[in-house]
């Protein structure tokens, strides 16, 4: 049987799968939200379930789908790949695509930043870059800030700065000291023992969408240079277009010593992470013929994922998506902005190109500030909940929430949307948010919901 039978025949598996052999917890979690759809094919900005209903995907993969979903040109690559017979992983070998991908992505790096080292996902860079700093320093400590998500592998989950994902897995490698997100302060008391390897942050934190000040990024790299540490830039999420330039660093003219990358590389198809960094660091990690193997990432360099990285940034390009990303987020923050005004619930909308986050707050009004302490007390950040699952039951629109706990909703919509996307958004956005705002109807609505699927559930049906 070919895979195209075998998911003809089992298409409609997937949930009672993974609820056997997989996560059955997040299967509860679908089922509970409403968002337990069975999609059958996917195209750019959209998905399709077994009825022919469109929904508009915001959510992109966690910003994997910069570029949209099977995009064509990804596609051919990858099928040319393939067809081609390559040696693939030779291991004692160098490879050409990854030596062709390697010379991309140093051309539209910000100037100094010379070497690459290719992993399977951002996380591995993460700790790829944790290891090249104190070897390249000789220095241990690693400095990280509270409200950061560097990735859930034991290094990365060290410099992690949400206990929510620390929990039980502890202890975690010594030596790293969490400071608060844009406090110069804190950040200059961390290094002035001068024994930190690396400061590293990402540029905008995604959970939450929360942006530094305008000197904050100039000054960190600054204090980490004089106190003879590294920055270490995790731009997975926030890079290749994301912010609306080609690295989020670049809004505020910081070169960073080390720059981690991964999720939109991959096209959405084949997994790939990559760090470029200054040559010395490089050569001070790799700095005898017996270290060429010191660290390294067995599938890293795959043929498939090297040409999937090319093929992407081709794509960005050609298609001029960094300026694209840039213009329509801000037409979507524009069409927005005056709600903030309008409903007391909504404390903020901000963000920098397709990353944009809508922040809600307490009200003042007794009614909506009951409604919130109902909705608050069953659990922190259910308010969100009030945008999310209407966004997808009404509106067919996937959204997330920006964070554990978090009372914001996130959007990192493919940077392809169209007008009639961005109107599709902004309409949907504006029902809901209006909605959310009637008081305790919409309150109760919600816990109709939530207590039927949790009812379903329980029957197993």
């Amino acid at each position: 049987m070919n895979i195209q039978e075998l998911i003809q025949q089992r298409g409609k598996e997937n949930f009672a799968l993974h609820d056997h052999y997989l996560n059955s917890q997040m299967v509860k979690v679908l089922k509970t939200i409403g968002f337990d759809r069975h999609y059958v094919k996917a195209e750019g900005a959209y998905l399709f379930d077994e009825q022919g209903h469109r929904y508009l995907d915001l959510l992109s993969g966690f910003g994997v789908f910069a570029v949209g979903r099977n995009h064509p040109h990804i596609v051919q690559t990858l099928k040319d790949v393939l067809s081609a017979e390559l040696p693939n992983l030779v291991q004692l070998d160098v490879s050409l695509l990854s030596g062709l991908l390697a010379e991309k992505l140093v051309a539209i790096s910000p100037a100094g930043l010379e070497r690459v080292f290719f992993a399977n996902s951002g996380t591995e860079t993460i700790e790829a870059a944790i290891k090249f700093s104190r070897y390249a320093t000789g220095k241990s400590k690693i400095v990280y800030c509270q409200g950061g998500y560097h990735g859930l592998s034991l290094g990365s989950l060290s410099a992690t700065g949400d206990p929510h994902y620390k929990q039980g897995f502890g202890p975690l490698i010594p030596d790293f000291i969490e400071i608060p997100f844009n406090d110069l302060a804190a950040l200059e008391e961390a290094l002035s023992q001068q024994d930190v390897a690396a400061f590293i942050t990402e540029p905008i934190q995604g959970h939450g969408v929360w942006l530094p000040d305008d000197h904050y990024l100039p000054e960190a790299a600054e204090l980490v240079r004089r106190y003879g540490a590294l920055l270490i830039a995790d731009e997975v999420q926030t890079g290749l277009g994301r912010t609306g330039k080609w690295w989020a660093v670049e809004h505020w003219s910081v070169v960073p010593d080390i720059l981690c990358m991964a999720k939109a590389l991959s096209g959405g198809f084949v997994p790939v992470g990559a760090l470029v960094c200054k040559e010395w660091i490089f050569d001070r990690v790799f700095n005898r013929m017996d270290r060429a193997v010191v660290h390294g990432s067995t599938f890293g360099k795959n043929n498939l994922a090297m040409a999937a990285g090319f093929a992407t940034l081709e794509v960005l390009e050609s298609e001029n998506l960094i300026e694209k990303s840039a213009q329509s987020g801000q037409a979507i923050i524009d069409a927005l902005q005056f709600l903030v005004g309008e409903y007391e619930c909504l404390k903020e909308i901000r963000g920098k190109g397709m990353m944009v986050a809508l922040e809600f707050t307490e009200p003042k009004s007794l009614s909506l500030k009951i409604s919130w302490k109902m909705l608050e007390a069953a659990n922190k950040g259910l308010f969100s909940q009030m945008i999310t699952v209407p966004l997808f039951a009404r509106h067919r629109i996937l959204s997330q929430v920006a964070g554990h706990g978090m009372n914001i909703v996130k959007f990192i919509p493919p940077l392809i949307l169209t007008e009639a996307d961005i109107k599709w958004m902004v309409e949907a956005v504006k029902n809901v948010v209006a909605d959310a705002h009637r008081g305790p109807a919409a309150v109760w609505d919600l816990g109709r919901i939530l207590a039927a699927k949790a009812l379903r559930i329980k029957a197993g049906t």
